[in-house]
């Protein structure tokens, strides 16, 4: 098995594990016959589905692949330029079956991975392995979701949506390697520093939180602060990302705040402010599939202000920080 294909006796790319993932899988098989031969035989049956499942979709014409139907042609650039054209909302039953099925694939993966998280239960020494696999695997369906929403950026120009596009038809012809698109170690390091760097909140000025949430990233996003930080959109969403509240519950405790003369708060004392729980999910370690909650609750919010055209960011960080990059 190699990075994410294996080819069948036809020659076809079958959607496989890597070597790394593979090995984690067998490894742990080994230590489950001898303690849980139970759970051994349940996490065996469940990548046995996996594999059956990369088999079936190389059954699908592959989406390089340049085909004629009644005289109506198929190919990669049309394809490329469907997804440019399509709102993601709409992609559902416009794109073809091969593509939705890898992205059943990853979540699959995913799912699979997150098995093996729970049987091994933080016991053994593969279990920390095991549990940065499922982050890179949610990173990818994440970083494929903040793809499909700079496709639907009116302010794009052509050029732009069509790199994006082709990243993405590279992406799903790998067998969803991350590693084809080009931004995706960026959004990896953003979504990594953010889940390891919970908000302090004090004087929610957030200095201290964009301070721990910098050193870990790279030059790219040092210039990224410097060229977008005067945007309100790019403070707004910044704000959101780094204290995991949204807009209006900022401007609420904000107001409070230099209302009552108060200086610092806590987590809880915001609660209290707000008179419910947060409208966005709080991130902690128990569960990796928070950190996708967040994203998708901050993507939801922004885009129904959009439709209400109400104040407020109206895209995500991540979405705003693609766009930077893919104009540079």
């Amino acid at each position: 098995m190699t990075n994410g294909t294996a080819s069948d006796a036809d020659g076809k790319q079958a959607l496989s594990l890597s070597d790394h993932e593979s090995s984690l899988v067998l490894e742990t098989l080994t230590l489950l016959d001898k303690e849980s031969p139970q759970d051994a035989e349940i996490v065996r049956q469940r990548f046995d589905c996996l594999r059956s499942f990369g088999e079936t979709i190389a059954l699908f014409p592959s989406i390089r692949e340049s085909q004629n139907l009644r005289g109506c042609a198929r190919d990669e650039r049309r394809l490329i330029k469907v997804l440019v054209g399509l709102a993601p909302s709409a992609n559902l039953l416009r794109i073809p079956a091969r593509i939705q099925a890898v992205r059943s694939y990853l979540v699959t993966k995913f799912h699979g991975f997150v098995l093996l998280c729970k049987v091994l239960d933080g016991k053994s020494a593969l279990y920390g392995s095991v549990r940065d696999l499922i982050f890179s695997v949610m990173f990818t369906i994440m970083a494929e979701d903040v793809y499909f929403s700079c496709l639907d950026e009116p302010a794009f120009p052509e050029g732009i949506k069509m790199r994006l596009a082709d990243e993405l038809v590279s992406l799903w012809d790998s067998g969803a390697e991350p590693a084809v698109i080009r931004h995706f170690s960026a959004l990896k390091a953003l979504w990594q520093t953010r889940h390891e760097s919970p908000p302090s909140f004090g004087t929610m000025d957030g200095t201290s939180e964009l301070l721990r949430l910098s050193i870990d990233l790279g030059e790219d996003w040092h210039d990224f602060l410097l060229n977008q930080i005067t945007s309100d959109e790019t403070r707004w969403a910044l704000d959101e990302f780094l204290f995991g509240l949204s807009f209006e519950e900022l401007h609420s405790v904000r107001t409070r705040l230099k209302r009552f003369g108060i200086n610092a708060v806590d987590f809880n004392e915001i609660r209290s402010y707000l008179g419910s729980a947060p409208a966005y999910t709080m991130l902690n370690d128990t569960d990796p599939r928070l950190v996708f909650d967040f994203y998708m609750e901050r993507k939801e919010t922004a885009q129904f202000r959009k439709r209400i055209q109400a104040p407020g960011p109206l895209k995500t960080l991540e979405e705003i920080y693609l766009k930077y990059r893919m104009t540079l």
